[in-house]
């Protein structure tokens, strides 16, 4: 039988926008800002990275990273992350939100300096120091995704919970501009500094020794924010439904709402009392979970494993098209220090022109549209958009198209950010128990993961030419752009299937989500908590 709302919960959920919704955006989302500068900062300084360490002057080109190296430094952060999100998923239900917000800063500020530091400067000694430090640099940033997620959706109204979710999910779009303009700053100042000849013109001369600095003080810059950020994130309290719903304590509950909210509350010892003697106490491996809330947690780890694949493996064809257009000019027709310049330029034009848009047009229309009408349309746009670049791909080589091609392929990003990129992060941090909230959120960010590291390592070979004269550099032949970008676009279709699992959750109170607020066994919560039909969007 359903109970009555506890009054402290059905405060948060009724409660007005108020400065401390924006306060949490802030404190959540700045941990997001660094997680994406983090993660994506890499993709800016692996092409110097080559240069410094890999070039032999007796070849026309300058040096790359071999592939495993490239794959090490790019994938392993991914690797962290994954890991990050199962255990500070599970720690956050344990041990609650706020005791484990804090340590996952500390992790990203000490890695993110460690990062720019090596024990030589042997090649092997810097690659792997930076693969090591990175890996935990992602542990870190990965016990942010379960945490900040959590938080926020149990501070949240249910009117705007969906926006306020988003909005610190879109914090990444601004991460990754900021990684951009960070780039673009440092490699100008060392460019204005060392004018120094392309390396077609002056093998050695190109590479000046001071441009090792370059690549460090971007990676180590991702520790200001999260430092920044750890006073405030200490200062808040826990959320009202851990204290209440997993540690029991109603008075503590109703004491830190009541300084948040700014109005009087008071304890519902009894409700936390019936509730902590109800059925509905089940574990993550239980048959009442798998009965309740089995067919969720298929459709959150699915869509955002398929999301992952495809969307970081967009990423990795950017240098191929800024290359195309002429943004990236012939290695060999640059110095060191110019070639992040124009990589950093290019990567920041992108945000700033669909990435940072495409996640906003989420946070205006999720509680609005809905998470399943947004989600849905994002993977059949990105599905179309695919197709539409890859069945006719010669023609977009052709000069003349490249423009359109890159028209298309923003949008491809655009409907990625408003659509699954944000949805996938949302509604797993409201469909589940308060008890098991962290912990399953944790899990369908990892399977996200997961499918960025078949993204990071899979399609860097699959993507290779079919002629083994034309593919990169140790790389072995494979299947092609085109044959890749046939793949992304099967792959959105499968996500566009599996969004009919993941239930809407627009409108209604974590409690009626969940049953949370009922005394006895429950039944599925097919009512509340199953997907809407298309027809009544």
């Amino acid at each position: 039988m359903a109970g009555e709302q506890m009054g402290v919960l059905n405060a948060l959920d009724v409660a007005k926008t108020q400065l401390y919704h924006f306060t949490a955006i802030v404190i959540a989302g700045m941990g997001f800002f660094t997680d994406a500068y983090d993660l994506f900062c890499i993709s800016l300084v692996t092409k110097l990275l080559g240069r410094i360490y890999y070039t032999d002057l007796a070849k026309e080109k300058p040096g790359t990273l071999p592939p495993n190296v490239a794959a090490a430094v790019n994938g392993v952060a991914f690797v962290g992350t994954l890991t990050g999100q199962l255990f500070f998923g599970w720690l956050g239900d344990k041990m609650g939100r706020k005791r484990v917000y804090g340590l996952t800063l500390l992790v990203m500020v000490i890695c993110s300096v460690a990062s720019g530091l090596s024990f030589s400067k042997d090649a092997k000694a810097v690659m792997a120091t930076l693969c090591f430090f990175r890996f935990w640099l992602g542990f870190g940033i990965g016990g942010d995704y379960p945490l900040s997620a959590t938080i926020m959706s149990e501070y949240a109204n249910k009117k705007t919970r969906g926006a306020f979710i988003a909005a610190v999910f879109a914090m990444q779009g601004f991460g990754i501009l900021g990684g951009g303009i960070v780039a673009l700053i440092v490699s100008g100042a060392f460019k204005a500094k060392y004018d120094v000849p392309s390396y077609i013109d002056d093998r050695a001369g190109s590479l000046v020794s001071q441009a090792d600095y370059v690549w460090r003080i971007i990676l180590m810059f991702g520790a200001v924010p999260a430092a920044v950020t750890y006073y405030w994130r200490m200062k808040m309290p826990e959320t009202a439904r851990y204290t209440a719903l997993v540690a029991k304590n109603a008075q503590q509950a109703a004491a830190d709402m009541s300084k948040v909210l700014q109005v009087e509350l008071e304890a519902d010892v009894e409700k936390v009392e019936k509730l902590s003697e109800s059925k509905n106490s089940f574990g993550l491996f239980s048959k009442q979970f798998a009965k309740r809330h089995g067919l969720h947690l298929v459709g959150t780890t699915t869509t955002w494993f398929l999301l992952d694949i495809a969307f970081y493996s967009q990423n990795l064809f950017q240098k191929d098209i800024f290359s195309a257009i002429g943004w990236i000019p012939a290695a060999n027709t640059m110095n060191a220090i110019e070639e992040v310049f124009r990589i950093a330029r290019a990567q920041t034009l992108i945000a700033l022109c669909s990435t940072v848009p495409g996640y906003w047009f989420t946070v205006f229309f999720i509680d609005i549209m809905g998470r399943f009408a947004i989600q849905l349309m994002g993977f059949f746009f990105m599905t179309v958009f695919m197709f539409a670049l890859a069945i006719p791909y010669h023609h977009w080589t052709l000069k003349g198209n490249h423009i359109g091609f890159v028209i298309m392929y923003s949008l491809t990003f655009f409907f990625a950010n408003f659509g699954p990129n944000a949805t996938t992060f949302v509604v797993p941090a409201e469909i589940f128990p308060a008890r098991l909230r962290s912990t399953c959120h944790g899990i369908s960010a990892a399977a996200g993961k997961a499918g960025a590291i078949v993204g990071a390592f899979g399609f860097l070979y699959a993507a290779q030419d079919k002629d083994p004269s034309k593919t990169e550099a140790g790389y072995p032949p494979g299947i092609g752009i085109k044959n890749a970008l046939i793949m992304l676009g099967v792959i959105n279709f499968f996500g566009m299937a599996f969004t009919f699992l993941v239930p809407e959750s627009k409108g209604k109170s974590l409690e009626e989500l969940t049953g949370e607020n009922e005394d006895g066994p429950n039944e599925p919560a097919t009512a509340t908590a199953r997907t809407v039909p298309l027809y009544s969007i």
